[in-house]
């Protein structure tokens, strides 16, 4: 205790001196790994009250978080405009890192959406975790929403106010048989216009939609100008339940504003995620000639920052689905003060593949190295030296999105639309994003100057 005391004294200090702002902290080992992210409304209150003595003493950290004390020596922030901001930022920094203390955000939960799928003739209104599923194809999206049960509240009181469908019923224009469906108790009970029934037209069901992207798009001050209202009228006929419920929907309401954008890439594996996989897995045993099908496809790809940092990730997708806990990343030790993306794949193929390289793992079915036919020959290298090789090795080479293979000399041309081609695309960004991601969310600030 009295060995690490001036240590954590001095970290107090520090974390004193941080801006009075919402952010994301992250803990460090002497060897600069990250030990544990965390969010704070405040960054001086929060970050320095794990260095403060009685907090040390009286072991309010908790039996999993105060053997960190131990071994941090020093924290790195990274300053949010908003507290839901500094929630996305340290779930998406956990689960791309996983700090050994860190207990959760580790699984494979994510936060919800929105969507109103625009392109169906009587859009439906839904929350899901997966936007990118094959029934919301082309549907507006809005979130990621950092409070589950809040959006839930809101769109319950919005069903109120616009009487949007959120039944999942296949609901055509052109279906006579509407006329004599019998809609379900959100009719009589106003909060849904019957679309299924036939109740209302397809131009005015749709303009209803309409007003609600507007006021999902809006401040929405008109509607909570009017909830306030009602809570005030509630309070002074002194129904105070009746006050406490409409206070309720209006914080509600509120919190549709804390959310993010998906086009901000907060959780990239379920925005932007190939939607066919067991179509892409044929396309890709055909057009590789393998006379057995493919289940499990793992990529390498390596990445730094101007030659700094360099690090190579490995991602694994079984059935064209991504096993996270199978994700890995490797800290570059072969490569000095330089760029040399051939000398890392070896280091990475090399680690990865070494029990495997001689009889003690299975390999993947499809190994795929992120690049040209330079990366591809790096990576054979390395398997050219071990007893058991790899059932298929391949490369695919960014902007003309070429297919190297192991045993060709030619590269496979495919066209775009390719769900081999789409399904090797995806899992190559996925390992591209893993790779990047903790940089550019460290750097994007202090680096490039955003604000």
């Amino acid at each position: 205790m009295t060995q690490r005391r001036p240590r954590l004294d001095e970290l107090q200090e520090k974390a004193r001196a941080l801006p009075r702002v919402p952010g994301v902290y992250l803990m460090k080992d002497a060897k600069g790994i990250v030990i544990y992210v965390g969010k704070a409304a405040s960054l001086p209150d929060r970050v320095s009250s794990y260095f403060v003595p009685s907090a040390v003493r009286s072991g309010n950290l908790g039996p999993k978080k105060a053997p960190m004390l131990d071994i941090v020596e020093d924290f790195e922030v990274i300053e949010c405009e908003t507290e839901w901001e500094a929630l996305l930022t340290e779930n998406r920094l956990i689960k791309d890192i996983h700090p050994r203390f860190n207990a959760r955000l580790t699984d494979d939960k994510t936060f919800p959406y929105l969507v109103i799928t625009v392109r169906d003739d009587y859009p439906g209104v839904f929350i899901t975790r997966r936007p990118k599923d094959p029934e919301y194809r082309g549907a507006k999206v809005y979130g990621p929403f950092t409070g589950g049960y809040a959006l839930r509240e809101a769109v319950q009181i919005l069903q109120r106010i616009f009487r949007f469908r959120t039944c999942s019923l296949d609901i055509r224009e052109d279906d006579e048989s509407r006329e004599r469906f019998r809609p379900c108790l959100l009719y009589p009970i106003k909060q849904c216009t019957a679309p299924c029934g036939a109740k209302i037209s397809r131009e005015a069901y749709r303009t209803d939609i309409q007003r609600l992207i507007r006021f999902l798009d809006s401040k929405r001050s008109v509607v909570l100008r009017e909830l306030r209202d009602e809570m005030k009228d509630a309070a002074q006929r002194l129904d105070y339940e009746r006050a406490a419920v409409v206070r309720d929907q209006i914080k509600a309401i509120e919190k549709l504003d804390e959310r993010g954008s998906h086009l901000d890439g907060w959780q990239p594996e379920i925005e932007s995620f190939y939607t066919e996989p067991e179509k892409g897995l044929e396309s890709l045993r055909k057009t590789l000639g393998m006379d057995h099908s493919i289940r499990c496809v793992e990529c390498i790809d390596i990445a730094h920052l101007q030659g700094n940092e360099t690090v190579g990730s490995k991602v694994c997708f079984v059935d064209g689905r991504p096993l996270k806990n199978e994700y890995r990343r490797y800290k570059i030790k072969s490569v000095e003060g330089g760029n040399d993306d051939y000398a890392s794949i070896r280091e990475v193929v090399s680690r990865r593949y070494r029990d495997a390289g001689v009889g003690q793992e299975l390999y993947p079915d499809v190994i795929v190295i992120d690049g040209g036919l330079g990366q591809l020959h790096a990576a054979m290298e390395v398997f050219a030296t071990v007893d058991v090789p790899p059932p298929m090795v391949i490369s695919l080479a960014k902007k003309e999105e070429l297919i190297y293979v192991q045993s060709r000399s030619e590269p496979i041309r495919l066209g775009r639309e390719n769900h081999g081609l789409r399904l090797c695309q995806a899992i190559r960004d996925e390992a591209h994003r893993f790779a990047q991601h903790y940089h550019h969310i460290l750097r994007r600030k202090r680096v490039l100057g955003e604000s």
